[in-house]
Order: C-alpha cells, then sequence, then structure tokens
C-alpha cells in the first residue's frame, strides 16, 4: 500500500465533453494541462487588479530589503563596539535599526491588506466565470457529469485557490526576493562561506524533486476523490426516498465509507510525504548553521574576516534557507491550490453550446408553425435515435406524440428546443430555420410544463413569475387563476408569500403542477410543451390541471407527450414514433381505422 501511494501517480487526464471538432466553444490560449500553464492563467486573474497588485509588489520588495538591512547593520554596529566600545554612533545604529524593523513590519502589514483585497477579487472573478461558462455549456455535459462533483469545482476547488492567494501567494513572493537578495549580499561578503553554505542545495533539490513527483499526482488524486464524493452525497440525499423505500441505508453509508476512505488515503499519504520537507529543510539549515560556523571561526582566527561579518553572514545564511523553509510550508497548500485551479480550468476549457454566429435573427412574434423535413439525429456516432423525421403543424394545432419508450419522442422535443441540432435535415418555425435564430429569443416563445416540476426555492409568487420576471403581481394571480391553482394558493399560510424549499417540498405533486401550469401561462408562448404534464397525478387534480391546460394549450401550437388516452385523443394530429422513425400520423378516428401500430397500442 505505501509503495502504491508513494510512487509518482500516472492517471489519464479527464476527457473532454466533447469530440475534438465539435461545433461552437471558444478555445483558451494555454490549458491547465500542467502547472505552468495553470499558474499562468491564474496569474491572468490576478493581473486585473494591476495597480494594486503592483503595490503588493513594491511592498514586498521593500519588505524583502528591509530584511535583509537589519542583519547588516546588527553586524555593523556589533563591529564598531567591538573597536570603539559604546558611543553615540553606536546609539544612533540602534536607533536605525529600530527604525528598519518598524518599517519592515508596517510594510509586511500593507502588503498583507492589499494581497487580501487581489485575493478576493481575483476568487470572485474565476467563481463568476465558471458559474456563467456552466450556463453556456450544452445538455450533454450535464448529463454526463454529477451535481456534486460539479459543484466541487465552484465550492472546494476555488476554496483552495482563495486560500493559496490569501496566505501563501505573498510569502512566497517575499521568500523569492529574500533568497535572491540574500544569495548576493553573501557573495559580496565572502565568496568562500558563501560557497560552503550553497553545498547543501544540491541536498535540497533531489530531496524536493523525490517528493514533490509524488505528492503533486496525490493533491490533485485527492481533489478528484472529493469531487466524485460530492456527488454522491448529491445524488443519495436527492434519493433519500429512494434508498429508505429499499432498505438500502446501509448500504449507502457503506459505499460512503469506502469512498471516504479513498480521500482519507490519498490525503494521508499526501501530507505525510510532503510534511518530510520542512524536517528536511530544518536539517540541512542546521548542517548549514554548523558549516559557516565552524569555517567562519576559522577564518576570523586567522583574520581573513572580522566578527561582525560572522555574525551576519551567520544570519544570512539562516534567511538564505528561512525562504525555502517558508516554500517547503507552503508547499501543501500551494499543491492543492494548483490542483483545484487545474480542476476549475477543466471546466472552463470545454466547449461551449454551439454558437449563434450565423443565428443572428430576432422574434417579435411567432404564428407557431412548426416544420420538420427530413430530420435524423444521433447521440452517439452508430445509429440514429430519429430517421428522417418529416411533418408540419400549423399554428394553434395540438400535436401528441406517441410510442414505446426510446422511440425518440423527447429528442424530438430537445431538437425543436435547440437542446441539440440535427444532424441532418431543417427544422423551421414560420418558415424560418431554428439554426439563423438566436436561442434566447426562440426559448421566449417557448413554455415546457414537465413531468417533474422544479420549483426553486422562494415564494410561490416568484416561482410562478419565472415564466415572465417583468409580470406585475396582478399579472401573476391572473395566471394562478387560468391554472386553477388559486383556490389552493389562497388556502396556504401567506398565500402567494408561502416560502417554498427547493424542489417545492410542502406542497402536493399535483399542486406542483399546477403552478408550473400558471408559469407556462404566465410566459404567453406561442408554442407550448408538455411532458407527461398529467402523469402521477389523481383524477380529481387530473381534472384541475386538464382544464388548466385547456386554457394554456388554446390558440397555441402544442406538442404533447402522453401515455393517457384521454389527453391523447382531443389532439388534432397524433404521430406514432417507433425506433426512432415515424410510423403513422392523424387524428385518433383516423389511426383506429388504420388499424395499424397506434391501434395496436390503444388496444
Amino acid at each position: 500500500m505505501l509503495k502504491a501511494f508513494t510512487e509518482p501517480f500516472r492517471y489519464p487526464r479527464p476527457a473532454s465533453a466533447q469530440q475534438p471538432g465539435a461545433r461552437g466553444g471558444r478555445k483558451p490560449a494555454a490549458k491547465a494541462k500542467n502547472w505552468s500553464g495553470t499558474l499562468q492563467r491564474v496569474w491572468h486573474y490576478l493581473a486585473r487588479r494591476k495597480f494594486k497588485l503592483a503595490l503588493v509588489l513594491l511592498m514586498v520588495l521593500l519588505s524583502s530589503g528591509l530584511a535583509l538591512l537589519g542583519p547588516y547593520l546588527v553586524g555593523v554596529a556589533i563591529d564598531h563596539y567591538l573597536e570603539g566600545g559604546l558611543n553615540r554612533t553606536w546609539i544612533w545604529f540602534l536607533a536605525g535599526l529600530a527604525v528598519v524593523y518598524a518599517l519592515y513590519s508596517l510594510t509586511v502589514w500593507l502588503q498583507n491588506i492589499w494581497m487580501i483585497e487581489v485575493a478576493q477579487e481575483t476568487v470572485y472573478r474565476m467563481r463568476l466565470d465558471l458559474f456563467a461558462h456552466l450556463h453556456r455549456l450544452p445538455i450533454p455535459f450535464f448529463g454526463k457529469r454529477q451535481q456534486g462533483e460539479i459543484m466541487s469545482r465552484l465550492t472546494n476547488d476555488i476554496e483552495n485557490v482563495s486560500s493559496t492567494l490569501n496566505s501563501s501567494a505573498i510569502q512566497i513572493f517575499s521568500s523569492v526576493l529574500t533568497l535572491a537578495g540574500t544569495v548576493i549580499v553573501m557573495l559580496s561578503l565572502s565568496p568562500v562561506l558563501t560557497l560552503l553554505t550553497f553545498t547543501v542545495v544540491p541536498l535540497m533539490a533531489l530531496g524536493m524533486r523525490w517528493i514533490t513527483r509524488r505528492t503533486g499526482p496525490l493533491f490533485k488524486e485527492r481533489q478528484r476523490r472529493l469531487g466524485e464524493l460530492n456527488g454522491f452525497i448529491e445524488e443519495t440525499l436527492s434519493g433519500q426516498r429512494i434508498v429508505k423505500a429499499f432498505s438500502q441505508e446501509q448500504r449507502v453509508i457503506g459505499e460512503f465509507s469506502t469512498r471516504n476512505d479513498s480521500i482519507r488515503l490519498a490525503g494521508f499519504w499526501a501530507q505525510t510525504i510532503s510534511g518530510f520537507i520542512p524536517k528536511l529543510m530544518n536539517g540541512l539549515n542546521n548542517l548549514s548553521f554548523a558549516i559557516v560556523a565552524g569555517f567562519g571561526g576559522i577564518l576570523a582566527i586567522r583574520g581573513s574576516i572580522t566578527v561582525g561579518v560572522i555574525i551576519i553572514f551567520v544570519e544570512y545564511a539562516r534567511q538564505f534557507t528561512r525562504p525555502l523553509n517558508d516554500l517547503a510550508n507552503q508547499w501543501n497548500t500551494l499543491l492543492s491550490a494548483i490542483a483545484g485551479a487545474e480542476r476549475v480550468f477543466e471546466v472552463l476549457d470545454e466547449n461551449e453550446e454551439a454558437g449563434d454566429e450565423g443565428a443572428s435573427a430576432s422574434l417579435d412574434r411567432l404564428e407557431g408553425e412548426v416544420c420538420f423535413r427530413n430530420v435524423s439525429f444521433s447521440y452517439e456516432e452508430d445509429g440514429n435515435t430519429l430517421t428522417e423525421i418529416t411533418f408540419t403543424a400549423h399554428p394553434g394545432e395540438t400535436i401528441a406524440l406517441v410510442g414505446p419508450t426510446g422511440a425518440g419522442k423527447t429528442t424530438l422535443i430537445q431538437l425543436l428546443s435547440r437542446f441539440y441540432n440535427p444532424s441532418s435535415g431543417i427544422i423551421t418555425m414560420d418558415g424560418r430555420d431554428i439554426t439563423t435564430i438566436r436561442r434566447e429569443s426562440l426559448r421566449s416563445h417557448m413554455a415546457f410544463v414537465l413531468q417533474d416540476t422544479f420549483l426553486f426555492a422562494g415564494t410561490i409568487r416568484e416561482n410562478i413569475r419565472y415564466g415572465r420576471l417583468n409580470a406585475t403581481d396582478e399579472e401573476v394571480e391572473t395566471a394562478a387563476k387560468l391554472a386553477n391553482a388559486h383556490s389552493f394558493i389562497m388556502r396556504l399560510p401567506d398565500g402567494y408569500d408561502k416560502k417554498l424549499e427547493t424542489g417545492g417540498s410542502g406542497i402536493s405533486q399535483g399542486q406542483k403542477q399546477l403552478l408550473a401550469i400558471a408559469r407556462a401561462m404566465l410566459a404567453d408562448p406561442a408554442i407550448l410543451i408538455l411532458d407527461e404534464a398529467t402523469s402521477s397525478i389523481d383524477t380529481v387534480t387530473e381534472v384541475k390541471i386538464q382544464e388548466g391546460l385547456n386554457r394554456l394549450m388554446k390558440g397555441r401550437t402544442s406538442f404533447v407527450i402522453a401515455h393517457r388516452l384521454n389527453t391523447i385523443h382531443r389532439a388534432d394530429r397524433i404521430l406514432v414514433l417507433k425506433d426512432g422513425r415515424l410510423l403513422e400520423q392523424g387524428s385518433h378516428e383516423e389511426l383506429l381505422t388504420k388499424d395499424g401500430f397506434y391501434a395496436s397500442l390503444v388496444k
């Protein structure tokens, strides 16, 4: 087990949701495939606050210079005291030393305050960009990933970046500057002692290389497993009723324990191995101090250098290893932040939904004529989900989609709303190819009432108003009355101002459907899509829902996916799908007369 975690990790990177050459999407200049690419992109965010960042770097430069000046003044003061004793000049040296360290404290305080501001602005922009980008990604991206895993990138991974920028960035900059300045001053004081101090550097480099080759992949693996665990938690909590209904609590707990243990194990070895870095640095620091003190004493006895120079050099030798110690102590945080940033950029690198470059048209109004001409579509390369679909829905007509599971009913609706684009063929609305219409404009003329109604956390009034955000309270209530939802709303505590939790817990499934109908009614769409809107509803509630749907469908082109006969037989036309092909179309009576596949379904 130890060998498995101490050997360098080699595992494939997550594949993009789309294959190369997929339509749409912007391509970033440098993808986060390595440390340099990831750090370069983080720097791009930091550079947006150039002025404040320049002030931070100036303070780091000043504090590093003052940190180098302090030990030098101490050594000079000691040499002056040994030569002339306690006098006014020596007192001035002490006063200057006090001023240096006071200014040092001030510059450190300023750089910390300003860096926190820069870091928070950077993380704010990263989080905003990631959230906005998620809303520009195509539907297949979300179908292939767990929601919790995506949420982990928005929360845990970005928080790792935030903590590193707040606590480690300045220390890293300061350590690098201090290290460079220390080497320059040491060489000017005594090249011999400097070379002796450098004898520990190869040991440091070898130790760091051995450790980082193992800890880097471990931190990435921990972040990946943490994302998977978050996905599992989200999935389990969402399906809690099913878990309890099938008495799967112990199995779920056992699986959680296994996943949790994998995170513990990856984190344990990552922290354990990286924890060798400070110990290695401290040991080499003591070795360096012993070398400088021993050889410096010999040179002082021979008169080659003064006692003050030895003291200065000992302090600088400590300053030479102290930045390395600081870097070592921050290494865990830095590795975790890089792993988190890389996971964020992996999502930002995903191709966006196929663009609207050729779809510049906006629709002010829509009559509702929909035409499919030889439309084919496939989710995968082998085999079509829909094949050569051709039909025309006239304005105000109700089209029912009928067929067994997997026939392509929902896929047809997905193409109509441009969640996907056809592999071949053309879909038109009012004679215009929908690929020439901006998605936002196209969907603004459509409304959906789905089987699983989703309600947001907020009041009932806010959930209905989601259909049209600029609607007045009177319009919201009018829509609720038309949907047969007003009466049950008024019986609730606080009425339209009743707070609902996410998903609409606290009201029945039928009441959720009525609110969904009210929401669609308020949107006043030209095209209406109903996907099993009356399934899993009792008979009495179904009557109310059907009355609301009838009002909603009046004068609108409607596409209805349903299995209940009483929903289907009222349609103006029924499209019968099987294995992705359109077998039959016509009214209920016409299809029964043909005695074909539809008639067998009815029987």
